[in-house]
């Protein structure tokens, strides 16, 4: 029999195969557990629990890197989200766009939780990429799928369909660099052996590749001029 390990990642890489063609209805918010009341005993109780998984499940580099990484990436795909109602977005955009909001803010939540209670450094949830220090000056890297500062400033130039178009465009991209970031997670030796970790990177996998296939077909209709209602 494979270790747990295997077991798991084998898992993981085979959904990641497997969603990667899905079409189906779009997926809602990630269920999280609910977070614990800060200061007191409910974060000494965090840390605690904290310990025991870390005990029981090592975690490695390449898991912090990807839950400090990725919540630069929800802060700005929250803030593209966030466009959507003043900048006169279709009626499926701005459903779409509640989603992502709703689903990300709980997942940035819980990724800040996670690193806080393992007493690693949480970064700020900035929509321009996340800051680091090279060479004793501080930079600035955008994740994968991240727009660039020309992207979101078209973005925002935009209003009504081509508002829709361009959203659902750069969306997409944004998505596809949120799997490939799961698929470098699955793919580091000992990494997402953490529960939290690995049902986190899975859902992000599951959810998002089911959004890229709806936004597809919304793209579509967008550019064929039948705006979705």
């Amino acid at each position: 029999m494979l270790p747990l390990h295997s077991r798991r990642i084998a898992a993981a890489l085979a959904a990641l195969c497997i969603t990667a063609a899905c079409s189906g209805p779009m997926g809602g918010p990630v269920q999280t557990s609910p977070q614990p009341a800060s200061g007191g005993q409910g974060e000494l109780a965090a840390i605690a629990r904290a310990k025991a998984d870390s005990a029981r499940n090592p975690y490695t580099e390449a898991d912090i890197r990807f839950m400090s990484s990725m919540i630069s990436h929800h802060a700005q795909a929250i803030k593209m989200a966030g466009w959507a109602p003043s900048h006169d977005a279709g009626p499926s955009v701005r459903r779409l766009a509640e989603r992502i909001i709703n689903a990300q803010q709980d997942e940035i939540a819980l990724m800040s939780h996670w690193l806080g209670d393992r007493h690693k450094p949480v970064p700020e949830p900035s929509p321009n990429g996340m800051k680091m220090m090279m060479n004793g000056a501080e930079h600035v890297m955008l994740m994968p799928g991240m727009l660039t500062e020309a992207q979101m400033h078209e973005l925002d130039q935009a209003r009504g369909t081509d508002f829709d178009r361009w959203f659902l465009t750069f969306m997409i991209q944004h998505h596809k660099g949120a799997v490939s970031m799961v698929q470098e997670l699955f793919g580091s030796f000992g990494a997402g052996q953490d529960d939290t970790v690995f049902k986190f990177a899975s859902d992000v996998n599951i959810d998002q590749t089911t959004e890229i296939a709806r936004m597809e077909l919304m793209l579509v209709a967008v550019t064929t001029g039948a705006r979705a209602p």
